[in-house]
């Protein structure tokens, strides 16, 4: 009994469905871990595509994503679609973007299987984080995103675990298309047995575009765009371009990098001090506006891409110690930002029009992801001084991020019926 209630007093009092949905994304994120990582190296290795015909099918997914982010929001916010239909036509078009890279055997099927499920994935995004919104009371929502957050990352890192043993035990790369699909199935069973529909009640329905018109000339909507595409793109450097960089560049006794077994030490602690942290990090920074809120992953940030310039240059040693404190200051940078941005949205967004402003700050991921990594590939392709100088330069892009979120917290400020 002690033990659980310490877990009760630890974990929030949310509305149960916002555990039913967690449960949901867990289950579902475990199926996207199964393949994140390991269906570039089947299809090189196994169909036999060319590393280029793999990018530019990938790339592929991305774009899809963008027009399923841009349906999803106003079938969000519709009458007939509203928030259930549409997460369970995402559910069901991942599903058979699963079939479609199952069978497939060549490059137009390959770019078919990552077009549906980029479309899936893009619809998933706004009407799920329009739920969570529905279904929690202002004061809770960075908790309530808090918690649906640390679901995705637990059932992503499990799923990436697991896919790595059924690789290691079977080579049978296709099976993780399979357990990816049935996971997409469990999440529209679960979706449809237990959540009913969230929408809130509207006198009036806007046509599909009145809602962009509506969203785009929110000036206080567009300067967060700009914090936000730069927030994900630092997120996507984690991803992409510092591993490289850290097995390449960062100068270490025996030569240039850190080996592959250390760095994925350094990136699961990441990963598990992410979760770790993601609800203490959320409650703690409750009290705050959301801009204040978002200062504080800013400067985490900026400290973080420091730490990183200052070991590459030689500054701090080991290179382990310099590249794992990072790793852990971005960590908070993380949990500070993703929780807090989905509110900070859904507190500027009108009531009927959730979907909408929730599909643009899902765009602003999309958008982080196409034009962070392309940056940082860029620059580990020039010398080491250019390498090492543009974590100096991700780190001083902080101060003009800090000014326009004091620009958004004076505005908002100043239009109190906005907020929190």
């Amino acid at each position: 009994m002690p033990v659980q209630n310490r877990l009760r007093q630890w974990l929030p009092q949310l509305d149960r469905r916002i555990w039913l949905l967690a449960a949901g994304r867990l289950l579902s994120q475990i199926g996207i871990g199964f393949v994140l990582f390991y269906a570039p190296i089947f299809f090189v290795n196994e169909v036999g595509l060319s590393a280029t015909q793999v990018g530019l099918g990938v790339g592929s997914e991305a774009l899809s994503g963008l027009v399923g982010r841009f349906l999803g929001g106003s079938m969000t916010d519709s009458a007939f679609w509203g928030r259930r239909k549409t997460l369970l036509l995402s559910a069901l078009i991942s599903a058979l973007a699963d079939v479609v890279l199952l069978v497939s055997n060549n490059f137009p099927v390959f770019v078919l299987g990552n077009l549906l499920m980029g479309f899936g994935v893009g619809l998933y995004w706004p009407s799920t984080e329009a739920v969570v919104a529905d279904i929690t009371p202002a004061d809770d929502r960075s908790e309530s995103y808090a918690v649906v957050r640390l679901a995705d990352s637990i059932g992503l890192g499990v799923g990436v675990i697991l896919g790595g043993v059924l690789i290691s035990t079977t080579q049978r790369y296709r099976l993780l298309f399979a357990v990816d699909g049935i996971s997409f199935l469990v999440f529209f069973g679960l979706i449809y047995w237990t959540i009913k529909e969230t929408r809130p009640d509207q006198e009036s329905d806007r046509t599909f575009l009145q809602g962009w018109n509506v969203a785009l000339r929110d000036a206080l909507l567009l300067i967060y765009v700009t914090v936000n595409i730069l927030f994900t793109s630092y997120i996507a450097q984690i991803q992409s371009t510092l591993p490289v960089y850290v097995n390449q560049f960062v100068p270490t006794p025996t030569g240039s990098g850190l080996p592959e077994a250390t760095i994925s030490i350094l990136f699961t602690g990441h990963v598990i001090l992410a979760a770790l942290v993601q609800l203490p990090i959320a409650r703690r920074l409750k009290p705050l506006p959301y801009p204040q809120a978002l200062m504080v992953s800013a400067c985490c940030w900026g400290l973080g891409f420091t730490l990183v310039w200052a070991t590459g240059i030689g500054v701090l040693r080991p290179a382990s110690l310099g590249i794992g404190l990072a790793l852990a200051i971005m960590a908070l940078a993380l949990t500070a930002y993703t929780p807090v941005a989905a509110a900070f949205v859904v507190m500027l967004a009108p009531e009927a029009l959730r979907g909408v402003y929730l599909s643009v700050n899902s765009m602003c991921w999309a958008i982080g992801y196409m034009i962070g990594p392309p940056i940082g590939g860029w620059a580990l392709d020039q010398s080491a001084a250019v390498a090492n100088g543009f974590w100096l330069v991700a780190a001083v892009s902080v101060v003009p991020l800090l000014a326009v979120l004091t620009l958004l917290d004076r505005r908002l400020a100043a239009q109190p019926h906005r907020s929190l």
